[in-house]
């Protein structure tokens, strides 16, 4: 088996050996925004507004929700939407691993016995 191939397919073992350990990544995007509320004699009537208030903006099901981020939760969901930007990165390069054996032409199973991965 050709070196460079099985190079390719041993960096692409660490790349999801890493992407597994993101186990508390979070997809979606950090948003703080303010808001006024229905009590009518309350100061955010008068420009005031209440907050800032933290949300993570997903999509699901076709369309966008914002879910409300406890003030508790902000370092944690700081540190899960890092760990989204990275299990992006790991993808492409995961991607590009697979066109490369794509392109050279054993990106089937038949190749995976070959180097020895479980099936």
């Amino acid at each position: 088996m050709d070196a460079k191939l099985y190079k390719l397919v041993e960096k692409r073992r660490r790349l999801l050996a890493k992407l597994a350990k993101l186990e508390h990544l979070l997809h979606g995007s950090f948003v703080e925004r303010f808001s006024t509320c229905s009590r009518e004699n309350c100061r955010c009537h008068l420009g005031e507004k209440h907050g800032p208030r933290a949300y993570v903006v997903v999509y699901r099901d076709g369309r966008q929700r914002q879910v409300y981020v406890p003030q508790a939760q902000l370092g944690a969901v700081t540190k899960a939407l890092k760990q989204d930007a990275q299990a992006q990165d790991l993808l492409r390069q995961i991607s590009d691993c697979n066109l490369a054996l794509m392109q050279a032409g054993v990106l089937d199973e038949s190749f995976r016995d070959e180097v020895g991965e479980a099936s």
